[in-house]
């Protein structure tokens, strides 16, 4: 009895594994044979678990989703992994997020086996997060989008892009990608008949799940890259490309994934790419950095460097007036 109760077990972990199994393939893992499989899954249908099968060669079992929530079998590690993440994601960019992420926490807390307890305890009095200026963004707008990109289905949502009134957008979803401060979709507009990056924090509607498409060559293999690369290059009048005499270790907590990347470029350099409107600015933000640097281009922010460090220098050769002190003495 108990090593058919581990092997139900062992058989529920694997089909929470992975979103769908042959019978031929759960045999192997388990060193079972077919029919075992059958009868295991038959009893976990009995227990409530609503597992669906498909018949044929590419057929197979799948664990879908019922009236209540199938107990997670997680080993230790994952344990420790959700129960931090879900201390982290309270103070995350996804509105409505916080509280449920108590209320699971406090769920996880009360079954964690006793050899976890302290190594959890020390690791969340170690970790903390500082909540910032993040933009929200409704959870079932993230939960609809990762399904409809698992399924591969259209998806239509209400949209205000920067400047513009609000519109229906008609897009195949393709990648979500979180910079820490928001979300953003990377998609195939079919109206447009282009690639769109979409910030989801600017979506007005909960997307609406369509047909299926076809997927179509994507435009990069990195499309983390490619969504980094059209929010901090692209849209921009200036295309910048810099390269700071620091290592990239030691720039990444001082530039954001979403203001410009960042490359090594051997031990003690970076290269650092951006967009911005005007020169001033990556110019200001620089200096601030106080990092020696060269502009590899524009050619235009050479000459905006000059007039800037020309500007500061006669402000700082020019002594303060007889004037000024007379006129600050008679505010006193």
């Amino acid at each position: 009895m108990l090593e058919t109760s581990a092997r139900l077990l062992h058989l529920l972990s694997l089909l929470q594994m992975r979103r769908e199994w042959t019978g031929a393939a759960l045999a192997d893992r388990m060193t079972v044979t077919e029919r075992t499989v059958r009868r295991d899954i038959s009893k976990l249908r009995s227990l409530g678990y609503p597992i669906s099968a498909s018949p044929g060669i590419a057929g197979g079992y799948q664990l879908g989703s019922g009236a209540q929530l199938p107990p997670l079998l997680l080993d230790d590690d994952e344990a420790l992994a959700v129960a931090l993440g879900l201390a982290a994601v309270a103070t995350g960019p996804v509105s409505g997020i916080g509280e449920a992420s108590v209320r699971a926490l406090a769920k996880l807390e009360q079954v964690l086996p006793g050899r976890l307890r302290p190594k959890f305890s020390a690791l969340r009095q170690a970790v903390s997060v500082l909540g910032g200026s993040a933009a929200t963004v409704d959870p079932q707008t993230l939960t609809a989008l990762s399904g409809a990109i698992a399924e591969q289905r259209v998806v239509s949502f209400r949209y205000t892009a920067a400047g513009n009134a609000p519109g229906r957008r008609l897009v195949e979803p393709y990648k979500l990608v979180s910079t820490g401060r928001r979300w953003y979709l990377a998609a195939w507009d079919l109206e447009r008949q282009d690639w769109r990056t979409f910030r989801m924090d600017r979506c007005q509607s909960i997307p609406a799940i369509r047909e299926r498409f076809f997927p179509r060559p994507l435009p990069a293999k990195d499309m983390a890259a490619y969504v980094q690369d059209s929010i901090t290059r692209f849209p921009y009048r200036y295309d910048v490309v810099l390269r700071l005499a620091a290592p990239i270790a030691d720039l990444r907590d001082r530039i954001p994934p979403d203001a410009a990347s960042l490359e090594a470029d051997g031990p003690g350099h970076t290269i650092l790419r951006g967009g911005w409107d005007s020169l001033d600015l990556p110019l200001m933000r620089l200096a601030a950095l106080d990092i020696d640097f060269e502009i590899l281009a524009p050619a235009e922010m050479r000459d905006r460097a000059r007039a800037a460090a020309a500007l500061l220098q006669r402000a700082a050769d020019v002594q303060p007036s007889a004037e000024y002190g007379k006129a600050a003495d008679s505010r006193d």
